[in-house]
Formats: C-alpha cells, structure tokens, sequence
C-alpha cells in the first residue's frame, strides 16, 4: 500500500515495512534494474499539477486553503518514453501526466533529501511567480503534507 516509510534512506524498509511511497518503491525497482544490467529504465522526479482531478483525496485540502492545485513531486520510472508508476492502487499515470510541469531523470540516492529540496525550491519559485499572497510556502507546505495524509487514509 501507499503510505510513507519510516527510515526513507533505506529503500528495503519497503519490504520490512511492507509499504512505500512513490518515491521508495521506484528507487528500489530502479535499484534493482540496474542490479540486474536492465538498461533504459529511467528513474524520474516529476512535478505535475495536483488538483481535485487527478488527486480526488486531496480535493477538500485544496478546497479548504483555496488554490485550485499544488505542485507535487512524483516518481515514477519511464521505460522507452512509457510511464510505470507502481506507487499503488489509484495511481495511473493518465491521472497525471496531462498536468506534468517537468520531469527530471535521477538515481536512487537522490529519492529522499534531493526530491525534498528539489520539491522545496520549486514550490518557492512558483509562489514568487504567482504573486500570490493569499499562501504562505508554509501555509502550501503544510497543504501538500495534508493532501498526502490523505491520499495515505491518514
């Protein structure tokens, strides 16, 4: 199932935990292709659009703070220009791939800090270029942290 993994940096706490995010779970698989020579599976971060659409359990979260989207660092693994998102049941990637802002290859070791921080300074850009006072980055942050305890059943 989704839900997030206690100790991110070890990508086999998916299988002691016996669940994973995004994140956790394309990192191992991605771990384990290359393990195995499986050459032109890509490991992507994305950002995409989060709205009531393609995130119905984020759709009250949104609504409450009114902003029609944040957006959501996703991971997936892209396989001769295809998405494969094993994040979970629910999560195809015709959910979300018309509302992708951009993609970015990366390796497995940058699945937690370097997905966060990348997460972080686009989401401080984009309020710089919104121009929108109605939304703190922390009052945002807290948004998106309330639209993932959703997607979890938290």
């Amino acid at each position: 199932p989704y839900r997030r993994n206690p100790d991110k940096d070890n990508l086999l706490t998916v299988f002691t935990d016996n669940c994973g995010t995004c994140s956790t779970k394309h990192a191992l698989l991605k771990l384990v292709a290359d393990e195995h020579f499986a050459h032109g599976i890509q490991l992507i971060l994305c950002l995409f659009r989060m709205n009531a659409r393609n995130t119905p359990k984020a759709a009250q979260v949104l609504k409450d703070k009114g902003i029609d989207y944040i957006p959501e660092a996703h991971m997936y693994l892209k396989y001769n220009g295809y998405i494969h998102d094993f994040t979970g049941a629910g999560f195809t990637p015709s959910n979300y791939e018309n509302d992708i802002l951009e993609e970015l290859e990366i390796g497995p070791g940058q699945a937690n800090r370097f997905k966060v921080e990348y997460h972080k300074k686009y989401l401080h850009n984009w309020l710089i270029l919104k121009d929108s006072p109605q939304i703190s980055f922390a009052g945002l942050w807290e948004a998106r942290e309330n639209c993932i305890a959703a997607l979890a059943g938290n």
